[in-house]
């Protein structure tokens, strides 16, 4: 069995050869906690850095690393992704999270929740084959009718849409985190850390610990974490968005990511329509009877001509 002294001398020995393997749990610009897989190490997180100007690496990344010191480490490689979910504009791309088998996009009766936004995140699961949840939050206040009233069009789409209310009851979502592994993400004020709070009640002070050394005390919403809800589910908090751009897609991507456009692709009059305003589109004429929604195709419409720019 190794004490203290073995294990340091491990690590010592480690920092200048032996590669180690763990998951980013916590990431901030160019900082990034690793938590180690190896558990003969007394400290399992590692703050490390990557090398050179190296920042394509996200939340729930496996990857090596070579120690530098007892708690310091530099990323040298990243391992193959099962999934990738980022967001971009038309100048830069967003690494959200990577691995995750579900997104979890929390919505809120209030303050009323941005639409077009729950859109942009359906796309972006779609696109990256990630399964989506839509979790409405706080159904305890009233006047809630409306926002429910708006979700009823994407659970025709059969999407599963749960009602919540955090504060008082949580254990309505915890079966969908059953063996997933997780991202939370949504407007700002929808009531994602009250769900991370309720689900990991110990885990504030952690990500206090975890963002001060990311980060010299910035402000804990800034930077994505990874919790272990058991030894099969993990679930990633995310920074709240205000915008999810999707200019990493292509137009053929983007009118796949509409899963009612599916069965009417390939059956336009013309092999390259873009289902704007051509003659005989198969999409314009489901939208004509009713087998597509007039809004979901305005939203096309304006993301094509966004990412075509």
């Amino acid at each position: 069995m190794l004490n203290k002294n073995n294990v340091s001398t491990q690590e010592t020995s480690n920092s200048s050869d032996a590669l180690l393997q763990g998951v980013v749990v916590a990431a901030f610009g160019k900082r990034f906690q690793v938590e180690l897989s190896d558990s003969l190490y007394e400290k399992k997180r590692i703050s490390c850095v990557t090398r050179g100007k190296k920042t394509d690496i996200a939340c729930g990344d496996m990857v090596s690393i070579k120690l530098t010191d007892k708690r310091e480490g530099v990323i040298e490689t990243t391992l193959p992704r099962k999934t990738l979910l980022y967001r971009s504009n038309a100048f830069k791309s967003k690494m959200l999270a990577a691995n995750v088998t579900q997104i979890i996009i929390v919505l809120a009766t209030q303050p009323s929740f941005y639409e077009v936004l729950l859109n942009r995140c359906l796309i972006a699961a779609e696109a990256a084959n990630i399964k989506a949840l839509v979790v409405l939050n706080k159904c305890d206040l009233a006047d809630n009718d409306d926002a429910k009233q708006k979700l009823e069009l994407y659970k025709a789409l059969g999407y599963q849409v749960l009602s919540l209310s955090a504060k008082e009851d949580i254990s309505t979502i915890k079966p969908y985190l059953q063996g997933e592994a997780s991202i939370l993400v949504g407007q700002s004020g929808m009531g994602k850390s009250t769900i991370i709070n309720a689900l990991l009640p110990n885990e504030s002070v952690r990500t206090q610990e975890v963002s001060h050394v990311l980060d010299s005390g910035k402000h804990t919403t800034t930077a994505a974490h990874l919790y272990h809800l058991d030894e099969n589910s993990q679930l990633i908090d995310s920074p709240g968005l205000q915008e999810f751009g999707l200019h990493h897609l292509s137009t053929d991507e983007l009118e796949h990511a509409f899963v009612e456009f599916r069965p009417f692709l390939g059956k336009c009059r013309f092999n390259n329509c873009k289902h704007l305003q051509e003659p005989d589109c198969a999409i314009i004429g489901a939208v004509n009877t009713n087998k597509i929604t007039a809004e979901r195709l305005a939203i096309y419409k304006m993301l094509r001509t966004e990412i075509s720019q």
